[in-house]
């Protein structure tokens, strides 16, 4: 099965902020591990970036990708305006140029960005692996983020096209 990893909105904006996400560092290392892994079993790497008017604006420093992990190889870079990383872009014409018939998912946010993207992929037909360790979110003022990840995990888990792995399972060999 053809491979492809996508790495959703992993951008200095989020991760470089003065209020970066729940385990930021742990999921940035894990994300880099991603990369690492993928780039040697010659994976596709997707960098999926966000644009948001006033907050993720396209070239300035918050819109790029977090330092270290886009000089990891050759990847191809996706814009996009909502959650949905296929919604509106041309990521399904791309993976399905490249014969992908599998994802692997990690980045940010959890509630909204991974979770629409790894079933927007699923339900697209795309056999899809959420990395539990390589994503991560915001609390929120009703939830933490711990509750939130977990959640999510819990709900997407029980997509038939959707399986939950860490890193470390998925990198073993």
């Amino acid at each position: 099965m053809i491979s492809a990893l996508l790495v959703v909105d992993a951008q200095n904006g989020v991760f470089g902020s003065s209020n970066p996400p729940y385990l930021s560092e742990n999921v940035i290392e894990n994300m880099s591990k991603l990369i690492s892994y993928a780039n040697s079993r010659k994976h596709k790497t997707v960098f999926i970036q966000h644009e948001i008017p006033g907050v993720l604006e396209p070239e300035s420093d918050a819109w790029k990708i977090v330092a270290g992990l886009n000089s990891m190889g050759s990847a191809v870079k996706i814009r996009k305006k909502s959650p949905d990383s296929f919604n509106g872009t041309d990521l399904s014409a791309y993976l399905d140029e490249e014969g992908i018939e599998h994802v692997i998912i990690c980045g940010y946010s959890t509630d909204f960005c991974i979770d629409r993207t790894a079933f927007s992929a699923a339900s697209r037909g795309y056999q899809v692996t959420l990395i539990g360790d390589a994503h991560t979110t915001h609390s929120k003022p009703h939830l933490d983020a711990l509750s939130i990840i977990d959640h999510h995990h819990f709900t997407l888990s029980k997509h038939p096209k959707i399986s939950l792995v860490s890193t470390q399972e998925f990198t073993a060999d």
